[in-house]
């Protein structure tokens, strides 16, 4: 009679545990993490005819977008704005606004296929009377 017993109570332990493993509700995939974006100020002096690059890293596919907040001492003053890829040495410019200026008028915006090494550059379009001091933002992922 013992035997029964723990023969009983060895088929009850294992049933139990059997069904403990079964769920009727199947397991919920994690949720992937939202992107956060990127805000990149960048700070230079154009000189008349000159050219200046900045390189920066995405994380992420998704948009890029590269603004003059300010251009001093006028900020009016015309400049191009572009985007690009970096291969190390050189801007590649994908994307290109010759005239860019403060404000709303000084915006490029793309798409970054894949994370990478891009770059936004400023240059005189010919248009500049002194060196101007710029602020840029490059938002991206």
């Amino acid at each position: 009679m013992r035997r029964s017993t723990f023969t009983w109570l060895f088929v009850c332990v294992l049933v139990a545990a059997l069904c403990a493993g079964c769920d009727s509700e199947p397991a919920a995939a994690p949720t992937p993490e939202a992107p956060v974006e990127i805000s990149e100020p960048l700070t230079g002096t154009l000189t008349i005819n000159g050219a200046v690059t900045h390189p920066f890293v995405v994380q992420r596919a998704g948009t890029v977008v590269a603004q003059i907040v300010t251009l001093a001492p006028d900020s009016t003053a015309v400049i191009s704005l572009s985007l690009g890829t970096w291969n190390g040495q050189v801007c590649q410019i994908i994307l290109a606004n010759d005239a860019a200026t403060s404000g709303a008028l000084g915006v490029v915006t793309g798409t970054a296929s894949t994370a990478g090494n891009f770059c936004v550059r400023v240059s005189d379009v010919g248009r500049l009377t002194a060196p101007t001091d710029y602020e840029i933002i490059v938002r991206h992922f």
